[in-house]
């Protein structure tokens, strides 16, 4: 028989959910739902006909901290995860500290914010900059994927059909400076909008790592240009940082997305990220 128009399913255990899943193909997994709803101002709501909704299951509400690593899992509002302090890595904390007003904040999850399918929202750039792991499971098997793998462009989402992102990995390293900057769009769907984040390990002086991310309608990272400052002695001098900025430039005008406004966007606040570490 054919399932009723906009039912809606309360699984309260993952094996339920699948089952659920497996009779009715078609549903939709259901978090803050804010993406369900964007841009319906009508009295009558156009749902999917079935929805999975996934506020009941425990396990993708739960946060826990190992000496390595922070897990949070995928219905973990965006607002709980600001609220965790300097828990969570600066980068990811200002990303997602921009997101909307508090009220929204407090309704949109973080497996919500990765699994944007139209483009790479707020946590996209900085949880690909921290190697962050992403758990995804269907009924059968779990698998582990890195968030620049999950969140790589052109194409879809690493999402199998059926298959469910449950929880995030983030290694607890420690990163002296970060800087999060996110472009608004100029008109809906502008490929100039998205977030960059640019982060810096530092021991004794020595820059250690470097890593620079942009992700909204295209996510871009150079890694070649990451290792050449690798070993410098902090400040670096000028003449370091303007080489890393023409390698930035050189990269991005070899791209064939990024349009004038983006590649402006970008090497600008690539240049003053750099600079502020040099004379």
């Amino acid at each position: 028989m054919d399932a009723l128009h906009n039912q809606v399913f309360f699984p309260s255990t993952l094996p339920e959910l699948f089952s659920a899943w497996a009779r009715f193909p078609d549903a939709i997994p259901f978090a803050g739902g804010t993406e369900l709803l964007r841009n319906q101002g009508r009295q009558i709501l156009n749902l999917p006909r079935n929805i999975l909704s996934l506020d009941q299951l425990d396990e993708l509400h739960r946060i826990t901290r190992t000496e390595r690593y922070l897990e949070i899992g995928a219905m973990v509002k965006i607002s709980d995860i600001i609220r965790l302090g300097k828990t969570v890595p600066e980068a990811l904390t200002q990303s997602l500290s921009g997101i909307a007003s508090p009220q929204v904040r407090n309704l949109i999850t973080i497996g919500g914010n990765i699994c944007n399918p139209f483009r790479r929202l707020d946590a996209a750039a900085p949880l690909i900059a921290l190697d962050a792991r992403y758990e995804l499971r269907t009924g059968s098997e779990t698998r582990w994927v890195s968030g620049s793998r999950f969140s790589a462009l052109p194409g879809p989402l690493a999402l199998n059909p059926q298959e469910l992102l449950t929880r995030i990995r983030i290694p607890l390293e420690q990163w002296q400076y970060s800087v999060y900057k996110k472009f608004a769009d100029q008109y809906p769907l502008d490929e100039s909008g998205g977030g960059a984040v640019f982060m810096a390990r530092i021991q004794k002086n020595i820059l250690i790592d470097l890593r620079m991310v942009f992700a909204g309608q295209i996510v871009l990272r150079d890694k070649n240009s990451e290792t050449v400052l690798v070993g410098k002695q902090l400040p670096l001098e000028r003449r370091d940082a303007v080489h890393f900025t023409e390698l930035w430039e050189t990269f991005l005008q070899a791209m064939e997305i990024p349009g004038f406004m983006l590649r402006g966007k970008l090497f600008n606040f690539i240049r003053a990220c750099i600079l502020n570490l040099s004379d």
